[in-house]
C-alpha cells in the first residue's frame, strides 16, 4: 500500500481526525477526581459511535501482544507511559493522565493522544506535559517537504533531551492511513540529515514520549500491555495525526 496519500484521501482522513480530537476533549472534561478509567473509555465509545465511527484500539492484536486490547482508549496514569487499560482506577486528585485514542470513519483512521494533570497540578508534572507538547510541536514544524526523517526526528529528542528528560526506548510514530499502524516509523530521537525523505501526500502519527529524568528504560506490566517508566517516575505523551502538504504541515486531528 502507498505511504502517500491524495488530497481527497487527506479530506476523509481529517473527518476520522475530528472524531478522534473530539472523543479527547470530552474524556478530558469528565477526567475528574473520582471518576473510574472505565468511565472514560464508556464516554469515548459513545463519542465514537455518535460520530458513525469505529474506535481503532478496541481488540487490537498486533503480533507482539499477548492478548486483544480490552480498551476503546489507552489510560495511562503517573508512570505508565503508554498502552495503559483503562479499569476500575479511580483518578485521584494530581494524577498524570495520558490518553491515546483512535478511530476508523469510511475506513480512514486517525489517531492523537494528550496528557493533562488531574485536579491540583504539581509544577514538576506540568513542566514535563510542557515539554512533551513543545516536542510534538517542533516535530509538526518539521514536518515539510524536502526534510528528512532524521531531522523531525532530531526536532523532537534533541531539545528534549537537553532539558534532562528521557524519551521512552523504541517507541515513536508511526505512519496512518488505511491502517492504524503502517510504514514508515517516525522515531523520537535521531540525527539531522538521515532517513526517508519526507515528501507532499506523506501522513504520519507523531508522538513525542517523555519521561521525568534521564532514563529512556521501561517495563511491561502483567496485564501484557501497560508500558511503566524503569526509574518509576511520570511521564507524558502527546500525539498528533499531520498530513505534509505543499503549504506545510497539516494537523488532522484537530477538533
Amino acid at each position: 500500500m502507498s505511504m502517500i496519500k491524495t488530497p481527497e484521501q487527506i479530506a476523509l482522513m481529517r473527518e476520522a481526525g475530528r472524531v478522534v480530537a473530539n472523543t479527547l476533549a470530552a474524556v478530558r472534561q469528565a477526567a475528574g477526581v473520582g471518576v473510574t478509567l472505565r468511565d472514560l473509555d464508556a464516554l469515548a465509545a459513545e463519542t465514537i459511535a455518535t460520530a458513525g465511527a469505529t474506535p481503532a484500539f478496541l481488540d487490537y492484536h498486533p503480533r507482539w501482544a499477548a492478548v486483544p486490547f480490552p480498551g476503546v482508549i489507552c489510560t495511562s496514569v503517573n508512570d505508565a507511559v503508554v498502552h495503559g487499560i483503562p479499569d476500575g482506577y479511580r483518578l485521584q486528585d494530581g494524577d498524570l493522565l495520558s490518553v491515546d485514542c483512535g478511530a476508523f470513519l469510511e475506513g480512514w483512521c486517525g489517531d492523537a493522544a494528550v496528557s493533562f494533570i488531574v485536579g491540583t497540578p504539581d509544577p514538576v508534572d506540568q513542566a514535563l506535559i510542557d515539554a512533551t507538547d513543545a516536542a510534538l510541536a517542533r516535530g509538526i514544524e518539521a514536518a515539510r517537504i524536502g526534510n528528512k526523517m532524521g531531522d523531525l526526528a532530531y526536532a523532537i529528542g534533541g531539545a528534549a533531551r537537553r532539558a534532562g528528560y528521557g524519551l521512552l526506548a523504541d517507541h515513536g510514530g508511526h505512519g496512518i492511513g488505511r491502517t492504524m499502524h503502517a510504514e514508515p516509523p517516525v522515531p523520537n530521537d535521531g540525527r539531522p540529515g538521515r532517513g526517508i525523505k519526507l515528501t507532499e501526500g506523506l501522513v504520519i502519527a507523531i508522538e513525542p514520549m517523555l519521561i521525568l529524568g534521564r532514563k529512556d528504560d521501561y517495563y511491561q506490566d502483567d496485564d501484557g500491555w501497560t508500558l511503566r517508566s524503569a526509574n518509576g517516575r511520570r511521564a507524558a505523551h502527546s500525539e498528533h495525526t499531520v498530513a505534509i502538504t505543499a503549504d506545510g504541515p497539516l494537523i488532522l486531528t484537530l477538533p
